[in-house]
């Protein structure tokens, strides 16, 4: 495979911004262009983007830096295609801390300022450690098998993977339909064959980035 894939093995933040922001607009250019799907092959409803981020320790998160971590993996239309990709991935749980898998439909960039995602939120389910790469797949497979039955609604999901937890989410475009996010919520809660105690916490990314803009400075 092309070294697309070493993002996911550098920690050097050498670079990063000028590599962030060439993903972000070469995706922006992609998404533009219908992805080829050869014959025989079983075409999915959305084409998808893959994305992985990384923020070293002790760094000052904001948004422009979080901008220019996002790196472009690669894109899919059909199920082979998928494999063909995730076969040559990183699983979660093997995942360096602050490190981020997101998967956006193809258009739609993972981030709050997005326009598909302005009036939108995520569905927020905490792992303990270990879980994230079964509950990272089968949540994949969900939204590509078009489980969640919400339409258009689904934007994409992001797994996390921190220091004492993993965190799944999944990102809708309408935060104030509540029939659509208890669809997503009830669809998780069986995809993934939670506890019925399970909390799947709903945050607003409005909520998100003003909670992001309040976080203290950190001190060096």
């Amino acid at each position: 495979m092309s070294n697309k894939f070493d993002a996911l093995k550098s920690s050097d933040d050498s670079g990063e911004e000028e590599t962030g922001s060439k993903d972000l607009q070469k995706a922006e250019k992609e998404s533009l262009t219908p992805i080829d799907v050869p014959a025989g092959e079983h075409k999915l409803q959305y084409a998808y983007c893959l994305w992985f981020s990384r923020r070293s320790p002790g760094k000052q998160a904001s948004v422009q830096n979080y901008d220019q971590n996002l790196k472009l993996i690669g894109r899919f239309a059909s199920v082979e295609q998928f494999w063909a990709l995730y076969s040559h991935l990183v699983r979660p749980s093997d995942l360096q801390s602050h490190s981020d898998f997101h998967l956006f439909k193809v258009g739609i960039k993972p981030m709050w300022e997005d326009e598909a995602n302005q009036r939108g939120g995520k569905l927020i389910l905490r792992l303990r450690k270990g879980l994230a790469s079964r509950c990272w797949e089968n949540l994949v497979l969900a939204m590509l098998g078009e489980q969640f039955m919400v339409g258009e609604e689904i934007c994409g999901a992001v797994v996390s993977i921190r220091y004492q937890e993993d965190i799944i989410s999944v990102w809708n475009k309408t935060a104030s339909d509540s029939s659509t996010t208890a669809r997503i919520r009830d669809t998780l809660r069986r995809v993934l064959n939670l506890p019925p105690n399970t909390i799947l916490e709903y945050k607003t990314h409005n909520d998100s980035l003003k909670a992001w803009k309040t976080v203290p400075p950190l001190k060096s």
